[in-house]
């Protein structure tokens, strides 16, 4: 339960605007003998959760522009408004890439619609660390298919 928690834990934050990678947490729970599921399971659910916390911070946002408390230039602000004009709420399945909270919290700042939001998220976050997992297996034959108890 330890490790369900740590990696939980490490995936929440990571997806808020705190400098953490979750990464590490993960595949260091997967190499010592995680169930991968479940792994995969508390990673994901924590990685959203995290990104949900980036996407309220990004509707709060606009007081912080308009008041000039947000350190962005009105113009670069209204450059990202205008790429995620263009690009839309699809962009939100590359929110696990590096840059992806930036993508998160132009969402909300963007008022894009949050049962829009939640699954194009959740969505990406599973399949981030579905693919890291895969990867963890097929290259060091880290991880255990069976969904048995966790750590």
């Amino acid at each position: 339960m330890i490790g369900l928690a740590a990696t939980f834990l490490a995936a929440f934050v990571a997806a808020t605007p705190v400098p953490m990678q979750s990464e590490p947490v993960f595949l260091g729970f997967l190499a010592a003998g995680g169930q991968t599921i479940w792994l995969v399971l508390a990673a994901s659910v924590g990685n959203t959760l995290g990104a949900c916390v980036t996407y309220v911070l990004g509707r709060g946002a606009d007081a912080l522009v308009s008041s000039r408390l947000f350190p962005v230039s009105p113009e670069r602000l209204a450059r990202a408004q205008a790429w995620f004009s263009r690009w839309g709420a699809w962009t939100l399945l590359l929110s696990w890439a590096p840059g992806g909270d930036l993508i998160v919290a132009l969402s909300g700042l963007m008022r894009l619609p949050f049962m829009l939001f939640l699954p194009l998220v959740a969505l990406a976050k599973t399949v981030r660390y579905s693919v890291l997992a895969l990867a963890a297996w097929g290259v060091f034959g880290w991880g255990q298919a069976s969904a048995g108890p966790a750590m």
